[in-house]
């Protein structure tokens, strides 16, 4: 693609004049960057881009964009905001890819990785070829691809899709963060439905505030789009039971399809059971009553399987295979994962880190254990410090044997993250090891038969960020040594 043609898709008041290259590829890392190359010039939380265009341009970059005019020899093209800029031009460049398939998105505090991956199983089971974006890792088709944010910037992104469209993907599902809304990751992408599963305190070191933690969830809705396409109809998928979906109803104009349980909904469960094997509900939508009986614990797996029900019917699947389909599902890595090793006693890995979802864990917990609950628990570094006294209270108040360890310090000191924990466990009897691994070793060689240990925080990941290092660590691989060596 020419340059003047890519720079066609910026607004009028951009200007430029100059050479005409070709433009083989869009970079904003130096280090990638090869003979043709836009280089765009971005600054991130620790280094500036517009220092490393000069190196760009060695390497082969024959054009950059800017926020401020650069001494270099190809033309520079100066715009106000290089990260809005890099979304519009990515978007062209890969030839709006997002259009080229479904393409469902997934906001909320918890149960983003659970409901994306209840939609995609739900599609793939129905013969469609499918693409998932998220936490774990990004999928297109059978390929597996390694992750490093929950949404990528828009320039991974569009170049993600464009592969997604290039393998023949004809639907996708992507958890999309408050930190990528915020930041203008998505802006480019075009989605057919949005999910919001719930709002509950979280990344306040980011947002500063719920107010503005909402705005940013809210911002997948109310760019939806505002109009009416009966060919590709827009629909929001709301959680009724959320107060903020109010908020998200009033500021979007797509179609808006309820769940909830304790509200009236469109998509609702009633006489929900729930065994240590799983949860049975009734289920009310589209004029009908049908059971379901899933593998999935929890009434916050119903509210997941809820949402995804929502996701599949805006998407055109017919109700019984979403919940066949549904019904077969045995869990999601790290998610109320077990951990059978021969044991007497029930271990279980999930990647409950906020108070909401440790309250939920453990309180599904609560409902099936018959003896102690031993909880292993920590905060992460560099994070929203206010919620790791509500942590620490919620795992005493819920739990009989509360552990408070670390989980990822990062560059802060692991016991004064502990000691914010402690400050909301005053009173309360609890176990301090700041070792995560032997944490885990005293949770499991102090259990007994009946007993249930949660190992909480980290789920799927499988490493530990203590200073700038990344360890190998998994919980479940740490659990199943433990036991096997008592």
């Amino acid at each position: 693609m020419k340059l003047h043609e890519l720079l066609n898709n910026l607004h009028a008041l951009v200007p430029f004049s100059g050479e005409n290259p070709d433009i083989t590829s869009i970079e904003n890392d130096n280090r990638k960057v090869e003979q043709g190359s836009l280089f765009i010039c971005i600054k991130g939380y620790t280094v500036d881009g517009h220092d490393f265009a000069e190196a760009a341009v060695k390497s082969g970059a024959v054009a950059v964009i800017a926020e401020h005019d650069l001494p270099l020899n190809v033309p520079v093209i100066v715009v106000n905001d290089t990260n809005r800029a890099m979304a519009v031009l990515a978007d062209a460049f890969y030839g709006q890819p997002s259009r080229k398939f479904k393409l469902v998105g997934i906001t909320g505090t918890n149960g983003k990785t659970t409901v994306s991956h209840l939609i995609e199983k739900v599609l793939s089971d129905a013969g469609k070829k499918t693409g998932l974006i998220g936490t774990m890792y990004t999928k297109i088709g059978a390929q597996m691809i390694e992750t490093k944010n929950t949404t990528p910037e828009s320039l991974t992104l569009q170049k993600t899709f464009k592969s997604m469209a290039d393998e023949g993907v004809e639907a996708a599902v992507m958890e999309v963060s408050s930190h990528a809304l915020d930041e203008g990751r998505v802006r480019g992408t075009e989605f057919d439905v949005a999910v919001f599963t719930n709002l509950s305190q979280d990344h306040l070191d980011y947002h500063h505030t719920m107010e503005e933690y909402k705005h940013a969830k809210g911002l997948l809705f109310s760019q939806l789009g505002n109009t009416f396409e009966t060919n590709k109809p827009k629909f929001a998928v709301l959680n009724v039971d959320d107060p903020a979906s109010d908020s998200f109803m009033r500021g979007t104009s797509a179609h808006i399809i309820t769940y909830g349980i304790d509200q009236k909904a469109d998509i609702s469960a009633k006489d929900i059971t729930m065994t240590s094997k799983g949860t049975a509900f009734t289920l009310s939508a589209a004029g009908r009553e049908l059971l379901v009986n899933m593998q999935l614990i929890g009434k916050f797996s119903v509210y997941n399987v809820l949402a995804g029900i929502g996701a599949g019917l805006a998407l055109g699947m017919p109700l019984e295979h979403i919940i066949r389909s549904i019904e077969g599902v045995e869990g999601v890595a790290g998610r109320f994962e077990l951990v059978n090793a021969g044991q007497d006693f029930t271990v279980i890995v999930d990647y409950a880190h906020t108070p909401d979802s440790l309250e939920n864990v453990l309180s599904t917990i609560s409902q099936f254990a018959q003896k102690k609950v031993f909880v292993v628990v920590g905060c992460g570094g560099d994070r929203d410090r206010t919620k790791r006294p509500l942590m620490a209270k919620i795992a005493c108040n819920l739990a009989t044997d509360p552990i408070f360890t670390s989980d990822n310090p990062r560059s802060e000191d692991p016991i004064e993250i502990l000691k914010d924990m402690q400050a909301g466990a005053e009173g309360k009897s609890y176990q301090l090891i700041p070792d995560r691994k032997a944490a885990i070793e005293f949770a499991v060689k102090n259990a007994s038969e009946g007993d249930v240990i949660l190992i909480a925080g980290k789920g799927h990941e499988t490493y530990q960020i203590i200073g700038s290092q990344v360890f190998d660590f998994d919980d479940r691989k740490m659990a199943k040594d433990a036991i096997e060596g008592r």
